[in-house]
């Protein structure tokens, strides 16, 4: 791809893509967390532990950070994006 200041977008893209991948990963994890936890807690007649609670606590931080960082993840991919249209019209 082209080199932008030393930085070639395909690195941008790349990071943007893994970055979005490990924010996925992060989210699924979180949330597998959370109902094994409330299955868990189902089975024990509904009584929800001190220390379950702070996993569950955990876990919803865990998704709501991932959450962010696939925003911003998707913002570089925006980005490097627009720049690679930006060089292609400049060269046209």
């Amino acid at each position: 791809m082209s080199d932008v200041g030393g930085v070639t977008l395909n690195s941008a893209f790349f990071a943007g893509q893994s970055g979005l991948q490990r924010a996925s990963d992060g989210m699924t994890q979180a949330a597998s967390n959370i109902a094994q936890q409330i299955s868990g807690n189902q089975q024990n007649q509904g009584s929800v532990s001190q220390g379950a609670s702070g996993n569950i606590t955990s876990d919803l931080i865990s998704l709501n950070v991932n959450s962010l960082n696939a925003q911003a993840s998707a913002k570089v991919i925006d980005v490097a994006n627009d720049t690679l249209g930006t060089i292609i019209d400049t060269l046209a």
